[in-house]
C-alpha cells in the first residue's frame, strides 16, 4: 500500500508489502526530512532515505522487524515508531535448516494456456531457437586470448559486412584449459560450462575452436565426439571439428596464426550468412532472469514485473530460469514447497547445502552478500535482499533444477544453480541454452552479455531516467502509481518477443 497525501500537496510515499508488515520503505526521490507528518499521522523521527525502511509501530528490543510478511531481522534496541530502521539496527535470523522443509506442498490452480504468440527466431539442427545469429570463436585455453581477439576484431572490420544476416562475431575468452589438474574432482564443471557455452542455440551450431596445442584441455576433451550436432553435409562421417591451432607447422609468424583463424571464420560466416528468421511459437524462448545492483525496490517493483512475467512465459509454454544460490538460500522453503516432485525439493536441496558448505570452510557468513550498495539502497541483510529476489521466479511451479554449467533440456520453470554474481550467474545461464535475459538493477550497473540479447530493468523511475540509455523498461512507475505490476509484466513479454525476433537490435 501506498501514503501519498499531505497537506502541501507533495506526495510522501510510503510502501508496505503485506498486511503484516510493521515497516515500510519510503519512496520519494531524495527520501523523507525528519518531522514529516505522513498521512496515517505518523511524524518521522529521523530523515529516511529513499528505499529505506521506516517503524510504522513502536519496536521492542528483540521484536520482529516484519517486512514481506516475514521477520527480516530482530531489533538490537527499542525503536520508536516513525524512526528509521537500517541494517546497524538489527540482528539478523538465523539461515533456515534445511531439514524438515515443506516439500511439494504448493498445488496451484492449473494456469490457463498463453496461445498465439510468435517471434521471428533461428531454428537450428537440433531444434533449438536463436535470437541471434553470431558466430561464437572458443577458445580450449587462456592463452590464446590475445592472437584470438586480435583476429576476432580483424574479422568484424574486414569479413562481417559482407554477410549482414550475421549479427556479431564473439570470442569466448576464459582462464582455464593450462595447466589445471584435468581430472580432479570438480574439473567436469568449468569443462561443461565452456563446452554448453559454445552450443548456445545463438551460435548455430556453429562451433570453431583456437587452441595453443599443448594445453590439457585438447579440443577433443572439450567438444568430444556426439556433442554437437551440423547444420549442413560437411562432413559425411557425420561431425567436423573446426580447430585452429597454433603450434601448428604451418602457421610462420604472428600473422599467418591470425589469417588463419581468419580464413575458417569466413566459411562459418558464409554458412551463418544464408540462415534466415521463420516464424516460431513463444515456447521456443529460453529465459534466464537475473538481478543486480540490487535496492529494495527490487522486490517492489521490477522482481514483482519480471515475476508476472515469468508466468506469462511459463503459460506460453516457454523455459525460464531463476538462480541466484547466495540469494535464495534464505527463502529455501518458498522453493521447495513449489517443486512438482520430492526430487526437484532435493536438488534444490542438495545445491543450498553445497553453499553452506561452502561457507564454513571458508569460515565465512552469509550476511557478506549483501553489498554497501544494496545497503545504501535500503536493504538491511540477506534476508529482505532475498525476498525481493525470490518473486523473479513468479508463481508457476518449479519444475527441474540445473548444477552449474548443465544444459536446460525442459520447459518451464527451472532453478539453475548460479552465484549471485552478475557475470558469472549469466555465463552459467548461457551455458545452460538462453537465449534472451532479463536483468533488474535499483542502483544501476551497466552489465551485458555479448552472446544474448539483454533486456534492463529499471527499479526506480529516477534510474530509468539517469542512465535513460541503458535501461529498456521502467518498472518504477510501479511505485509512482502510474503502472501497475501487470502492466509491466506485460509490456515486458511483448518486448521479448521483438527483441528476440530483431526488432530491437541494440539490446546487450
Amino acid at each position: 500500500m501506498a501514503d501519498a497525501k499531505d497537506s502541501r500537496h507533495i506526495a510522501r510515499i510510503t510502501i508496505s508489502m503485506h498486511e503484516r508488515d510493521n515497516v515500510a520503505i519510503v519512496g520519494n526521490d531524495g527520501g523523507l526530512a525528519a518531522a514529516v507528518v505522513l498521512s496515517s499521522g505518523l511524524v518521522l523521527r529521523d530523515r529516511v532515505p529513499q528505499g529505506h525502511k521506516v517503524a510504522l509501530v513502536d519496536l521492542a528490543k528483540d521484536a520482529p522487524v516484519v517486512r514481506y510478511g516475514i521477520p527480516i531481522g530482530y531489533a538490537l534496541n527499542d525503536i520508536p515508531a516513525g524512526s528509521w530502521v537500517h541494517e546497524r539496527m538489527l540482528r539478523m535470523p538465523a539461515a533456515r535448516e534445511l531439514d524438515n522443509l515443506p516439500i511439494a506442498t504448493v498445488k496451484p490452480t492449473p494456469m490457463r494456456p498463453l496461445e498465439g504468440f510468435t517471434f521471428e527466431g533461428f531454428r537450428n539442427a537440433d531444434g533449438s531457437v536463436g535470437t541471434r545469429n553470431i558466430l561464437a570463436v572458443t577458445q580450449t585455453v587462456q592463452c590464446v586470448a590475445a592472437v584470438t581477439d586480435f583476429a576476432v576484431q580483424r574479422i568484424k572490420a574486414e569479413l562481417l559486412p559482407k554477410f549482414p544476416n550475421v549479427d556479431d562475431v564473439v570470442a569466448l575468452e576464459h582462464g582455464y584449459g593450462c595447466g589445471v589438474a584435468i581430472d580432479a574432482p570438480g574439473a567436469e564443471i568449468p569443462i561443461r560450462t565452456l563446452r554448453n557455452i559454445s552450443l548456445n542455440p545463438n551460435f548455430g551450431g556453429e562451433v570453431m575452436l583456437v587452441s595453443l596445442g599443448c594445453e590439457k584441455l585438447q579440443p577433443e576433451r572439450l567438444m568430444p565426439p556426439g556433442s554437437f550436432a551440423i547444420i549442413d553435409e560437411r562432413s559425411l562421417s557425420g561431425e567436423t571439428l573446426d580447430v585452429v591451432c597454433l603450434q601448428d607447422d604451418a602457421h610462420v609468424g604472428f600473422m599467418s596464426m591470425v589469417e588463419s583463424i581468419m580464413r575458417q571464420a569466413e566459411e562459418h560466416l558464409e554458412r551463418l550468412n544464408a540462415r534466415v528468421r521463420e516464424t516460431v511459437h513463444a515456447s521456443e524462448l529460453v529465459v534466464g532472469v537475473q538481478c543486480g545492483g540490487s535496492d529494495a525496490f527490487s522486490g517492489v517493483t521490477a522482481n514483482p514485473a519480471v515475476g508476472f512475467c515469468t508466468d506469462l512465459l511459463v503459460r506460453a509454454g516457454a523455459s525460464v530460469m531463476f538462480s541466484e544460490t547466495t540469494e535464495v538460500r534464505d527463502g529455501i522453503d518458498q522453493l521447495t514447497s513449489r517443486a512438482t516432485s520430492p526430487e526437484v525439493a532435493a536438488a534444490m536441496i542438495r545445491e543450498m547445502a553445497w553453499y553452506d558448505a561452502y561457507l564454513t570452510r571458508g569460515s565465512a557468513d552469509r550476511s557478506a552478500n549483501t553489498t554497501p550498495g544494496n545497503k545504501k539502497g535500503g536493504l538491511s541483510n540477506i534476508v529482505e535482499k532475498a525476498m525481493g529476489s525470490i518473486v523473479k521466479s513468479g508463481t508457476s511451479p518449479i519444475s527441474g533444477v540445473l548444477a552449474p554449467g548443465e544444459k536446460l533440456k525442459q520447459k518451464g520453470l527451472t532453478y539453475a544453480a548460479t552465484p549471485a554474481s552478475d557475470f558469472i550467474c549469466g555465463t552459467l545461464q548461457l551455458a545452460a541454452g538462453m537465449n534472451l535475459h532479463v536483468f533488474t538493477t535499483g542502483r544501476g550497473t551497466p552489465y551485458g552479455l555479448a552472446a544474448v540479447p539483454v533486456i534492463k530493468v529499471a527499479t526506480r523511475t529516477d534510474l530509468a531516467r539517469r542512465w535513460h540509455d541503458l535501461m529498456d523498461i521502467n518498472a518504477g512507475s510501479i511505485a509512482d502509481g502510474s503502472a501497475t505490476i501487470e502492466q509491466v509484466g506485460w509490456e515486458m513479454f511483448r518486448l521479448m518477443l521483438d527483441v528476440a525476433s530483431g526488432r530491437k537490435k541494440n539490446l546487450g
